[in-house]
């Protein structure tokens, strides 16, 4: 784009309000991140306060979604791995912030694009996607039951 940026905003029938509600949720906000958030999961609240690190990082080739679908991909770029295939979804959340320092694969490295604390910001958003993505009604808190009937 004009201003340096990879992508603009995102698509809202997307289905991703599931995950930013799920991130969000500070009471379920990912516990493998509480060694570098407080308990009132900062890294959650900061992806809030800056929304645009996953969109203009991840989307790209990752898909709103995460499922390894986004518009590079779908003009002929290698797929990235879904952040929803089992190992994925029991990858430590270390795994995640590490591949976006030093890059894996096709993917290069964000090191110098995105600074250590939106990394652990954007650790916490996929684990967030993982679960709103697989989740069980088991998963819904028991006040919140109802609202699904």
């Amino acid at each position: 784009m004009a201003d340096g940026s990879v992508a603009k905003g995102s698509v809202p029938s997307t289905g991703s309000s599931v995950a930013t509600t799920a991130a969000r949720d500070a009471g379920r906000c990912l516990t493998a991140v509480t060694m570098h958030a407080t308990t009132e999961c900062a890294e959650c609240h900061k992806l809030h306060s800056n929304p645009a690190i996953v969109p203009k990082s991840c989307t790209p080739c990752h898909s709103e979604l995460g499922d390894g679908r986004g518009m590079i991909v779908q003009r002929g770029f290698p797929p990235p791995p879904s952040y929803h295939i089992e190992r994925l979804r029991q990858a430590p959340v270390q795994h995640f912030y590490d591949v976006i320092t030093n890059g894996y694969g096709a993917m290069y490295s964000f090191a110098e694009r995105v600074q250590p604390a939106d990394r652990w910001a954007i650790a916490a958003y996929i684990r967030a996607l993982q679960r709103s993505q697989n989740a069980s009604v088991a998963d819904v808190p028991p006040d919140q039951k109802g609202v699904l009937q």
